[in-house]
């Protein structure tokens, strides 16, 4: 009997699933806590994987695969939850990644961020990133601020993503969401038209391209509250990959930009618990202070980790802090904690100090 779509995105969310894999030659496969896990099931065929494909692939995106490649989008599945998808050729055969989306956001308390961030929410202006590897969470901590800034502010709130992944309606705020490809021609596009739009909060999917990185900086120096992502770890990383975007005769300037208009960077990753099954997340969080901005303007990133390990007084904390907090308290294991801090010999040296 073939395998339908349906039951596996029923399977998927039953689960706790976080990503459902679909390739020719093994059989369907669940992310389940940061591990794939294999179906027990009969490997697919290449007629599987196309079939599964056309049961939720509009006949344009179908066109597009045949021309392209591949291509990438969201869907809802009733009202459980959403899917972004992304549809690709392999060895000549289709493969499919679907990314689960729940419906449910998360409070800031629950995503594991401090009650600091909640002031950034209420800013006029500035630009908040929030940064970390592929799959660490960043979609839903962005999508869970902007729920916030929904229920608590009265505004304009405009989101350019790729593709759509979660639906705001319109609460105490007005939401206008642009799927880039659909709705805008690119990020760069849908913020040149943002800015025109009466926006007070702009929510950029991805600072891809200097064009991006440029419109996003202006529309945080012009009065706009922008977030947006790069897949960068840590505070200094982010601020040196926007400023090494720039040709080298522009660089001065973007960090005067930056240092101006930069509120917060919070950089996360995903960890396994070692506690009990499910994940959870680690930040570091760097607040915009006068001394941050100095070192931003003068270009002494080296020195921000410095800064935010003494800025626990503004709400900051360093990834490698945070980590071994996790550790401590049990839930992350001593090979996680290793792995995903960012100077592992310094935190050895700690806990051998502390013990």
């Amino acid at each position: 009997m073939a395998i339908e779509m349906n039951d596996l995105l029923q399977l998927i969310l039953d689960e706790g699933g976080s990503d459902l894999h679909i390739q020719v030659g093994v059989p369907p496969m669940i992310r389940m806590d940061g591990h794939i896990v294999s179906l027990d099931t009969a490997p697919l065929t290449p007629d599987d994987t196309e079939s599964l494909m056309k049961s939720i692939t509009a006949l344009e995106n179908q066109q597009k695969i045949r021309t392209h490649g591949g291509c990438d989008f969201g869907f809802a599945f009733g009202t459980a939850a959403r899917f972004r998808v992304s549809v690709f050729k392999t060895k000549g055969n289709i493969g499919m990644v679907l990314r689960v989306i729940p419906n449910d956001l998360l409070t800031l308390e629950q995503i594991g961020l401090p009650p600091i961030i909640k002031d950034i929410l209420f800013k006029p202006r500035g630009m908040c990133l929030v940064t970390g590897p592929t799959g660490s969470g960043k979609s839903t901590t962005l999508a869970s601020m902007i729920n916030i800034i929904n229920h608590e502010r009265n505004d304009h709130i405009i989101t350019i993503e790729e593709p759509i992944e979660f639906y705001h309606p319109h609460k105490k705020c007005v939401v206008t969401q642009r799927e880039v490809h659909v709705d805008v021609p690119s990020f760069a596009d849908g913020l040149r038209g943002a800015l025109r739009q009466d926006p007070d909060i702009i929510l950029v999917g991805e600072m891809r391209d200097l064009e991006t990185i440029e419109s996003a900086v202006t529309a945080a120096e012009t009065g706009h509250l922008v977030f947006s992502t790069l897949h960068t770890t840590g505070a200094a990383e982010t601020i040196d990959r926007i400023v090494g975007a720039f040709p080298a005769d522009q660089q001065e300037q973007i960090r005067i930009q930056l240092a101006n208009s930069i509120v917060a960077v919070i950089s996360q990753v995903l960890c396994p618990r070692h506690d009990r099954p499910g994940r959870v997340a680690a930040h570091e969080i760097m607040i915009s202070t006068p001394s941050i901005k100095s070192l931003i303007r003068d270009g002494k990133t080296f020195r921000i980790t410095s800064d935010i390990q003494t800025g626990a007084k503004y709400g900051m904390q360093t990834l490698d802090a945070r980590l071994t907090e996790l550790y401590q308290e049990g839930k992350i294991s001593y090979g996680e904690l290793i792995t995903k801090c960012k100077d592992a010999q310094s935190v050895i040296q700690q806990m051998q100090g502390t013990k």
